[in-house]
């Protein structure tokens, strides 16, 4: 019975040990997803750091997730296929990423392919003529994130 208690106990406190993925952190503290979305351009290609909310991450390959902040805003973490894979039950948990702030000029043509693949990702319906223009997108290209104990 003791030995049960016991893997119970530690099971506890391995589920909640904050879950550390990719290379080490070269920046000192995060900016906030506000200070980073205010001014991207300031941002763009230089290493930032960020923390927020992970409120959706890739669930074919756990290859980006989603940080928000309490307004709503948002910035994309993303990595190569394999090199991080971010767990797939992570959404509702905070987490500090860190990485390259990528800024990319967009189509329509493909607007509607990213977001038709994401809706495949993610099993959501997508109508492509939703879609009227080209846009700016800036994501983090991650290189290591950690995902924070709630």
């Amino acid at each position: 019975m003791k030995i049960l208690l016991a893997l119970v106990a530690a099971a506890g406190l391995l589920s909640a040990a904050e879950v550390k993925l990719g290379k080490p952190f070269t920046l000192k503290e995060p900016v906030t997803v506000a200070t980073l979305m205010a001014h991207p351009d300031d941002y763009a290609g230089k290493t930032v750091q960020v923390k927020g909310k992970i409120t959706e991450v890739c669930q074919m390959m756990g290859c980006w997730m989603d940080l928000t902040n309490d307004e709503g805003q948002k910035v994309r973490i993303k990595v190569e296929d394999g090199v991080i894979v971010f767990p797939k039950d992570s959404a509702g948990k905070m987490a500090v990423a860190e990485g390259k702030l990528a800024k990319e000029e967009l189509t329509k043509d493909q607007v509607i392919a990213r977001a038709k693949e994401e809706a495949e990702d993610s099993g959501k319906k997508f109508d492509p003529a939703s879609v009227k223009s080209g846009k700016t997108v800036y994501q983090i290209e991650g290189t290591g994130a950690v995902i924070l104990a709630n």
